[in-house]
């Protein structure tokens, strides 16, 4: 089986001869060629340069063999299309000149054509799936709703939702109206991205589990449900399967199945096996998981890393999963760990004398 069959058929849950595997944040700065990249010229010049986007999206997989090609685009590079201004910091992280906080900002945010706005993000997809031909899928990506609502009003792709909690709690109308273009203006750059050959999608909604159940139904579930309802995801069977991945998803795990996304990506807390009997038992057995390895395990030695993927493969069936962290690649990784994880996905579960 090709790589490139084999990602999309274990989104699909269709069988498949071994679990595909790749990385959250595999496109990122643990890797020493991707820090010596964005050192260069910074982070947006970088991204804004197909050719040295296109570099930074293939660097895991020429140095993992990872099982699919990820796009590099921070969620908040999205601000742009939005009418908003970013800059950047020392440590190259993106930042909004203001943060949304007040109903005038709100109101002024124009959605804009992501072929106009982002011309690059899809110029690098593009170039991405002429150089990896059919070898391996291209994964295009979006911050969801919720989640991109609390980096503008953090003004920064923050770890917490106090701002966005805080419009939630004072303005909950306000908040709606933010989300419901957000969620418009979703829609139009994924289907975008499909359109210049992302073959599937990921929708990082991370921060939506610091929501309660009933926060979740009311600021995030339903915009998530717009943005993969109007996804142009093509003929039934052959869509292009879309994946929703959210931190702390154990209370919420039966509302992410409700969004239509193929594939859950659930952080480390959450066991699969537990999670593969909750769906099967509400109904939803056609939903394909991902992860879910403890992003701190590639910190280890070859040996445990080794371990720890052999168990993920024994404890989940093989069909329907996607092996991954449950959170991205830690700054911190060895490159030589990340490639060990990979291999061990790879060699599947051995057998024990």
């Amino acid at each position: 089986m090709i790589n490139n069959e084999r990602l999309v058929r274990a989104c699909r849950r269709q069988e498949v001869d071994r679990a595909p595997v790749w990385l959250l944040g595999q496109a990122g700065p643990y890797l020493p060629a991707h820090q010596d990249l964005c050192a260069r010229r910074g982070v947006l010049a970088t991204l804004k340069t197909p050719a040295e986007a296109v570099e930074l999206a293939l660097q895991p997989y020429e140095a993992l063999g990872v099982d699919a090609v990820a796009l590099f685009a921070p969620g908040l590079l999205f601000a742009t299309a939005l009418g908003l201004s970013l800059t950047e910091d020392d440590q190259q992280q993106l930042r909004l000149v203001e943060p949304l906080r007040h109903e005038a900002q709100v109101a002024a945010l124009t959605i804009a054509d992501p072929g106009d706005a982002l011309p690059f993000v899809l110029e690098t997809i593009g170039q991405l799936r002429h150089f990896v031909r059919h070898d391996v899928p291209v994964i295009g990506s979006a911050a969801a709703p919720f989640t991109l609502a609390a980096y503008l009003t953090a003004g920064q792709e923050a770890a917490d939702c106090l701002a966005v909690k805080q419009m939630l709690y004072g303005d909950p109308a306000l908040l709606h109206s933010l989300l419901d273009k957000l969620a418009n203006a979703t829609v139009l750059y994924l289907n975008a991205q499909i359109e210049a050959g992302a073959q599937v999608v990921f929708l990082d909604d991370r921060l939506a589990g610091e929501l309660s159940l009933a926060d979740y139904e009311e600021f995030a579930l339903p915009y998530t449900q717009t943005v993969l309802a109007h996804l142009h995801r093509g003929p039934k069977g052959l869509s292009v399967p879309a994946m929703l991945s959210v931190n702390n998803a154990g209370v919420l795990l039966e509302k992410l199945a409700e969004t239509d996304a193929n594939v859950l990506s659930l952080d480390w807390r959450l066991n699969l096996t537990d999670a593969r009997r909750r769906l099967d038992a509400a109904g939803f057995s056609h939903v394909a998981l991902q992860g879910n390895l403890d992003p701190a395990a590639l910190l280890g030695t070859p040996d445990s890393i080794q371990t720890a993927a052999e168990e993920l493969l024994r404890d989940i069936e093989p069909i329907g999963h996607v092996l991954n962290l449950g959170g991205a690649v830690l700054r911190q990784t060895p490159v030589a760990n990340a490639l060990a994880f990979v291999e061990a996905a790879k060699s599947g579960v051995k057998d024990v004398a």
